[in-house]
């Protein structure tokens, strides 16, 4: 899991309908899978914040560390006067080791589903940065096609941290820089963070810590259900499973089902056999050539790349 591709707090009747159907055509589909996006309630998003902090959860902390190393120079790669545009901004925490270097930024778009979440992020950031325009953007970034005007002239750099793009699958995630390279012009960039290929025991150990946090953040897409779907799902009887499959070079997030069992979802059965798995969320990894050819394919070229001195994950810059 990387940080939330849709933060979505549910509390909006269009919100909960969309995840109404999603759940119903997943749970009813095969092989069974419901969208990562759902599991960003209020409260997966407090605990996708305290897996961050768990030790076994490598990719916060270390892109972190890079961006604290290497936020000068994008500076002077984006020029004076640009424009910042994140995608799913989110708390915009990493964001504000860009704009500590980037005084002299035009504006600044974040980028999220989840409208109130995005106007406290705004409003925080202006207390905190008085100088700089900040104009959010409420939708989804997967459909947005166009940016506020008052940014109409300023070099546009994108802003995608987290390894977000781990959570699409390749196509969809050469189709997100393709619509990123229209949104963001000719003369635009990106900056990505994206987790690298490394040793599988790794990539175990940090989507199953040991606390057990990853497992009450896959099971809280359950409880969600139950609160907003009327279903009886028993927390007791599912399991997180997690899992790198390495000739995929991705990870595999799912809930599993420990017995036999007939759950209620929105006034519809579905019966489970002990050992079935509902999907919830990839993460690809990649890695220098992966990088490479999804660039290609997504229409930019690489400027530069940043990374840890373990190669754990990077970070780099698109023309």
């Amino acid at each position: 899991m990387n940080v939330p591709l849709l933060a979505m707090d549910g509390g909006d009747a269009a919100d909960r309908e969309d995840f109404r159907r999603a759940v119903l055509s997943g749970l009813g589909g095969s092989p069974r899978a419901i969208p990562a996006k759902f599991l960003y309630d209020a409260r997966g998003s407090a605990l996708f914040d305290s897996i961050c902090e768990q030790p076994e959860y490598y990719p916060t902390r270390t892109e972190t560390s890079i961006l604290r190393e290497c936020a000068a120079d994008i500076a002077r790669l984006a020029g004076p006067g640009c424009a910042l545009v994140e995608y799913g901004s989110g708390s915009s925490v990493k964001t504000r080791l860009l704009l500590e270097a980037m005084p002299d930024l035009h504006a600044y778009v974040p980028i999220d589903i989840s409208r109130e979440h995005l106007d406290a992020t705004a409003r925080r950031l202006r207390e905190d940065y008085p100088w700089l325009r900040v104009d959010p953007v409420s939708g989804d970034y997967m459909a947005i096609d166009a940016l506020p005007s008052v940014i109409n002239g300023a070099r546009r750099i994108g802003f995608f941290p987290g390894s977000t793009i781990g959570n699409l699958m390749p196509e969809e995630a050469v189709l997100f820089l393709r619509r990123a390279r229209r949104l963001l012009g000719s003369d635009g960039a990106l900056i990505l963070g994206i987790d690298l290929k490394k040793d599988p025991r790794l990539l175990h150990d940090a989507y199953n810590d040991a606390a057990g946090v990853t497992a009450q953040f896959t099971l809280n897409l359950l409880r969600r259900m139950n609160r907003q779907l009327d279903a009886n799902f028993d927390l007791s009887a599912f399991a997180h499973e997690a899992f790198y499959i390495e000739a995929a070079g991705r990870i595999e997030i799912y809930f599993r089902s420990l017995r036999d069992q007939t759950v209620m979802v929105a006034g519809r059965r579905f019966t489970f056999a002990k050992g079935d798995r509902v999907h919830t969320e990839y993460s690809y990894k990649y890695d220098t050539a992966g990088i490479g050819e999804l660039a290609r394919q997504g229409g930019f070229s690489i400027a530069h790349t940043w990374t840890d001195p373990a190669r754990l994950f990077a970070i780099v810059f698109l023309t």
